[in-house]
């Protein structure tokens, strides 16, 4: 990767040689774009590839946002950068090299994490978030779709099936508290704490002997059972046949056109404009 392309979308700060923090960094709301993509997957290559390293800790330069959401725009693009591919062939790989990663990988959240920016969260194997500022949610059933990066297969693992059908099918926004409570995330930290919390965790974790770290993540993996690729393929493919369909198309152009993808009111109040959109189509005819 060059570091042109690395400084657009992700700062990678080695604090020490067996920690590394990895910031979003890709104005104005931290959108998914290709380019956050392949310099994820040459970061993931370079954390499987080097001998030291033992945690890897993200989080967001911006406070308002993790990830918001795919750039649904752009998301077939595959740019002229290192480490680009296409995204419907390639995350269902991505996020199964993350799950099985010797590196211990934990999403500091901040702000709103939405769509593919949650299920990226769920990948990573913990998940810190500050009890003020983050938000989490699955809203891609008010565009007529369903989540298809993950969303559908992580959260009924660590939420139930009832919770995560209240996830999927109501479109709205879970505060950190309420993320908790559900098994979302590991725990939620005030606002003022959450850097310094996360640090400190990190930094412990990265003292320990990679190995037995590497063998205590295989070890609950198998017994817990992340998603496999088949079903992360799956469910991408699912969401691909159904964006095809007049009714997402329809909704999805109105979105887009309320300001969806930008900087805006709408980003910011997702789950309550998701919600309008029935009105407003049947008011067009």
């Amino acid at each position: 990767m060059t570091a042109a392309t690395t400084q657009a979308v992700l700062g990678v700060d080695k604090v020490t040689s067996g920690y590394w923090r990895v910031t979003f960094q890709n104005p104005p709301i931290n959108l998914f774009d290709p380019e956050t993509f392949a310099a994820l997957r040459v970061l993931l290559d370079d954390l499987e590839t080097d001998p030291e390293v033992r945690v890897v800790v993200f989080d967001s330069a911006n406070p308002d946002y993790f990830i918001s959401h795919l750039d649904v725009v752009r998301m077939a693009e595959v740019p002229d950068v290192p480490g680009a591919a296409d995204l419907s062939a390639d995350w269902h790989h991505f996020v199964n090299r993350l799950a099985h990663a010797g590196v211990i990988s934990i999403a500091s959240v901040r702000g709103r994490t939405r769509g593919i920016g949650n299920e990226f969260a769920l990948a990573c194997h913990i998940r810190f978030a500050s009890r003020e500022r983050a938000l989490f949610g699955q809203t891609e059933i008010g565009t007529g779709v369903v989540p298809g990066g993950g969303g559908l297969d992580w959260l009924p693992r660590l939420v139930g099936r009832s919770r995560a059908l209240e996830i999927a099918v109501g479109g709205e926004d879970y505060d950190a508290d309420t993320a908790e409570l559900y098994g979302w995330i590991n725990r939620s930290v005030p606002d003022s704490e959450l850097d310094a919390f996360v640090d400190a965790f990190a930094r412990r974790v990265a003292g320990f002997e990679r190995g037995a770290l590497a063998t205590a993540k295989r070890l609950v993996n198998e017994r817990t059972a992340p998603p496999s690729e088949g079903e992360l393929l799956q469910s991408f493919r699912t969401i691909l046949e159904l964006i095809q369909t007049p009714a997402a198309q329809a909704r999805i152009g109105l979105i887009i056109s309320k300001g969806f993808g930008q900087e805006s009111e709408t980003e910011l109040n997702l789950p309550d404009v998701v919600a309008q959109l029935t009105d407003e189509l049947a008011a067009q005819g």
